[in-house]
């Protein structure tokens, strides 16, 4: 992500921080726990991967993306509305086969599963995004925007501020919402439903802002009051140390690439579902 974009996810950091504290707050006063050691957690993961975000810059997918941009088949000078809608639905798009990748193929996982290691589901989870994604790699889905002539700072731009909507979807606190908005938008119920560890809700509920994709490609799923969602990895961890959260999948990653017997095993290791 170039310096442009990162500054989008970085400057209203300290609001994002202190408005999950309000929450974590609101939600002693309503007689629910609140883990106060994942709230840092989570903070001291936000701090170190503005620290390591500021070492790598652009990372291997920001150079990538810039090498694209010379074979672009046309040019969007985003002069108009349109050029707006067309990106808010490809970067919809793109994300959504991203996120998806991130959960079913290992890899991309070893970033994203930092995402889900909270056992609790707060606004602060929101911010625990993990330290190696400028190595995994995973925005390399967005290629194709820049192939079609989308600029490239104005996709990672487009891209932060996807994710800034999605920080209001990691809370309890917000209950089911009219059925239209339920059905076309992302919500704090069908977020919660993404981050649960349930053998029913694994791997579903995708989307950025839309859900109108896990609609049509099969991946939806809708919150039930009969399975209430548990939180966290299939596999906790209860670390609060951020530097083991940031590298716990990677530890257990190369256990196995050290286990297997074959090239056929290490490639499944590295590239099949995540284990």
């Amino acid at each position: 992500m170039d310096t442009s974009s990162l500054g989008l996810l970085v400057l209203p950091l300290p609001l994002l921080v202190l408005i999950a504290a309000v929450e974590g707050w609101l939600r002693q006063r309503r007689g629910l726990a609140h883990d106060w050691k994942a709230y840092w957690a989570s903070l001291g993961d936000a701090a170190g991967r503005v620290l390591v975000n500021g070492l790598l810059k652009a990372g291997i997918v920001g150079a990538l993306l810039y090498a694209v941009w010379p074979w672009r088949v046309a040019t969007f000078a985003m002069d108009r509305w349109w050029h707006w809608v067309l990106l808010f639905m490809g970067v919809e798009f793109c994300y959504y086969w991203m996120h998806r990748a991130d959960h079913r193929i290992h890899w991309f996982w070893l970033n994203h599963s930092v995402h889900h290691s909270s056992n609790q589901y707060t606004l602060s989870s929101a911010y625990r995004l993990g330290w190696t994604g400028k190595i995994t790699g995973a925005t390399v889905f967005f290629a194709p925007l820049v192939w079609v002539g989308f600029p490239v700072p104005v996709v990672l731009a487009a891209l932060a501020v996807n994710l800034l909507y999605q920080f209001w979807l990691h809370t309890e606190l917000i209950g089911r919402l009219p059925r239209p908005i339920e059905f076309v938008f992302n919500t704090p119920s069908h977020h919660r439903v993404h981050h649960a560890s349930n053998p029913d809700y694994i791997d579903c509920n995708y989307g950025g802002v839309l859900i109108v994709f896990d609609r049509l490609f099969g991946s939806f799923r809708c919150e039930r009051e009969d399975d209430p969602p548990r939180y966290g990895l299939v596999k906790p961890i209860y670390s609060h140390n951020p530097v083991r959260i940031a590298f716990h999948a990677w530890v257990h990653m190369l256990r196995n690439l050290k286990s297997a017997r074959n090239w056929k095993e290490r490639a499944l290791v590295l590239f099949g579902p995540p284990q």
